[in-house]
């Protein structure tokens, strides 16, 4: 199975709206709600393509439990994801994205989550150790709720690689530069996340300097431009025929579902990144992050272009 790792679960309100104004009053013309966090996102596109996956981290409150129902709900996913996650005194964060019906561009907003406190912690490490028994692969995904160290995803990806399991890690900031350090498989920070990392815009440079930081391996979503993708194997970038316009929201995870799919099915580097680049564009086609469009994705997989680069020094 494929293990993915939530630390600061939520649930995820969409708005449309018409246009977005600032400093004006809107009507809501749809609502939607889902179980969200980037490893639930992940979860439940590795559940859509028909992998056995398990979810864990944090659920509490009302908020939590609201999680929870709809991740087990036949509405939101056939097959759903198993619900490995604990529960916790404190509530959930929600988060809210409101998109604009005119540019379809989406503004997001994100609570800070719950204060986990060191029982609740201890708690998980311990659950996270068992679960690392029967996965695959595991992927770290997204931001630190209060009360955990800084240092926690770094303490995680040295668990995974103790027990043999490769891991990604997709975060930002402090938890990414710490995390880095303890030499996970794969990183997928987008450009402006590895820019905040190597201090570098350029993102072959960026990557570079990613890379020798600790990773094995860096991809980077660069947008409606696909994946940059550097290893000891070599350079790609993997590219879209056009670009996809929509809701980009959860394109970056669709992208983390793609690659480690791709992984324990033993793909290739090029194989991994055109599943991986068709997931993500496919996403942007769905009002929601977490989904992707079927038929997009399947037209897609022949249609995405990766071209190599000399191997890195």
């Amino acid at each position: 199975m494929i293990l993915t790792v939530t630390l600061n679960t939520a649930l995820d309100l969409t708005y449309h709206v018409p246009a977005l104004t600032p400093h004006a009053a809107h009507r809501v013309t749809e609502v939607r709600e889902r179980p969200g966090g980037k490893g639930l996102n992940v979860a439940r596109v590795l559940a859509a393509l028909g992998r056995e996956t398990v979810v864990t981290g944090f659920a509490g409150g009302p908020t939590g439990a609201l999680v929870r129902e709809l991740l087990a709900s036949p509405a939101q996913q056939t097959p759903a994801p198993y619900d490995a996650l604990l529960p916790i005194a404190g509530p959930s964060r929600r988060t809210i994205a409101v998109v604009d019906g005119t540019t379809g561009d989406t503004t997001q907003l994100n609570e800070p989550g719950p204060a986990v406190t060191p029982q609740e912690w201890t708690a998980f490490l311990d659950a996270y150790g068992a679960l690392l028994r029967d996965a695959e692969a595991v992927a770290l995904c997204g931001s630190l709720p209060p009360g955990i160290h800084v240092g926690a995803y770094a303490e995680l990806v040295r668990r995974a690689r103790s027990a043999d399991v490769p891991v990604l890690l997709d975060t930002s900031g402090e938890p990414l530069r710490r995390g880095i350090a303890a030499r996970p498989d794969l990183i997928k920070p987008n450009a402006e996340e590895l820019a905040q990392l190597t201090g570098a815009r350029e993102p072959l440079r960026a990557t570079r300097d990613a890379r020798r930081r600790g990773a094995h391996a860096v991809v980077t979503s660069l947008g409606p431009k696909g994946l940059l993708a550097l290893t000891s194997d070599g350079v790609w970038q993997a590219k879209p025929p056009a670009p996809v316009r929509g809701n980009p929201t959860g394109a970056g995870d669709s992208a983390v579902a793609g690659l480690l799919s791709g992984l324990v099915d033993g793909l290739d580097w090029p194989g991994r990144l055109v599943r991986a680049a068709a997931l993500s564009a496919a996403t942007v086609l769905t009002p929601t992050a977490g989904d992707f469009d079927r038929e997009a994705y399947e037209s897609l997989l022949s249609r995405i272009t990766v071209t190599e680069s000399p191997t890195p020094s």
